[in-house]
């Protein structure tokens, strides 16, 4: 028998499952061409081609033993070097190795850091709607996730929501941007005003509280939108950066934590993070995928791709009388279902082939998350179905 705590976390992930199991059933029984599947984030492009040159260029030149061998728990030291030159170019940091850890994915090493910095019982705090798998990291680590409410219809967070959420047991403030459903860009005003209310809480609790900035989308923006560079507006800032998809390799599990010399407590989170890496596991990130994704860091997929279908997608669905605030990054867009029941929307979808994820399941009932990271034939497949969901609702 599987443990009750396993059972529960059964139990809540069995959407996510069934969303694959119904998938499969209906491309089946209709043909995948006549299904039309808008609900996983797995992006449609393929890796660009400097990945494979890259990664046969690196296995042709590295030493066999070197490569596929334990490296220090926090990475190959070249790797960082370059990861941190990087970021020290684009962002004005003084990044040396130290400063970089190399993690399974933003995922991985954002589970690392919840084991280094919560005790049980403590608490870290998000912004609804989220990214529905930080429940489990919290789990993970028994402490507890506590949701700001959605500043709907916007989605930019509330300071003053945030202000009220803060107690004495919250150690941590995870936050995704751009975000995973709504696709909005958290703008430099909302930052400024989080890390402001943070630091106020900081001074009257008498400890650190972290802003952990989950960063999976920062490249994938458009309209000239620009994500702001949290460590600036806030010293305990960590970034949890990952290439699953700025470089389309959602499958590699590469990625990596970054954060300044001033952090509190600076060295031994990074002395416990090596550890925590290696008790969960994970042990280090993919040896190959550090000198590739490293050699590649400021490559990029052709995001025109997605661009095109996030404007061809959201158009039509503002047309049918959806409502929707633009994304201005990733690959999702937040649509308000015409009925309070998010699920059962759902459900009625699943009669015109298309296929979505309830906004429930990210704190947000109400909604529904579309993932434009699809093929274009999807999106023209797709239309005439939405269009008739929208009528739909409009004679009842």
């Amino acid at each position: 028998m599987i443990s009750d705590r396993m059972s529960k976390l059964l139990e809540r992930s069995a959407a996510m499952s069934s969303m694959y199991t119904e998938s499969a059933r209906m491309k089946e029984q209709y043909g995948a061409e006549n299904v039309y599947d808008f609900g996983m984030g797995n992006p449609n492009l393929a890796a660009p081609d400097i990945i494979r040159e890259t990664s046969i260029k690196v296995l042709n030149e590295t030493d066999p033993w070197y490569l596929h061998h334990y490296m220090p728990n926090n990475g190959f030291i070249e790797a960082r070097e370059k990861i941190a030159a990087s970021l020290n170019r684009r962002f004005g940091e003084s990044f040396g190795v130290d400063n970089i850890m190399m993690c399974t994915g933003a995922a991985g090493g954002i589970n690392c850091l919840l084991k280094v910095l919560m005790d049980p019982g403590q608490e870290v705090l998000t912004f609804a709607p989220y990214f529905g798998e930080y429940d489990r990291y919290a789990d993970n680590v028994n402490c507890t996730l506590t949701a700001v409410p959605p500043n709907i219809p916007t989605f930019q967070p509330d300071p003053a929501e945030l202000a009220k959420c803060v107690t004495e047991k919250t150690r941590a403030v995870l936050i995704d941007n751009p975000n995973n459903p709504t696709g909005v860009v958290y703008s430099a005003e909302t930052i400024k005003a989080i890390a402001d209310v943070l630091a106020e809480k900081e001074k009257e609790f008498g400890h650190a509280i972290y802003l952990i900035s989950d960063e999976p989308y920062r490249e994938l923006v458009y309209d000239g939108a620009v994500v702001p560079w949290i460590p600036d507006f806030y010293k305990n800032t960590i970034v949890a950066y990952s290439f699953s998809k700025s470089l389309s390799l959602p499958g590699d599990r590469i990625g990596y934590l970054a954060l300044r010399d001033d952090v509190e407590d600076f060295e031994n989170i990074i002395a416990a993070v090596a550890v925590a890496t290696r008790i969960t596991g994970f042990i280090n990130a993919p040896g190959l995928q550090q000198l590739v994704c490293a050699e590649c860091c400021e490559e990029m997929v052709d995001i025109s791709f997605y661009d095109r279908n996030r404007e061809r997608l959201y158009n039509a669905l503002i047309e049918y009388g959806y409502e929707c605030a633009k994304p201005e990054g990733a690959f999702y867009m937040f649509v308000k279902t015409p009925i309070a029941d998010d699920k059962a929307f759902v459900n009625k979808a699943k009669e015109y082939r298309i296929l979505l994820t309830p906004g429930s399941g990210f704190g947000c009932a109400g909604y529904v998350r579309v993932s434009y990271c699809v093929s274009p034939e999807t999106i023209e497949g797709s239309l005439p179905g939405f269009k008739a969901l929208a009528e739909f609702y409009k004679k009842k």
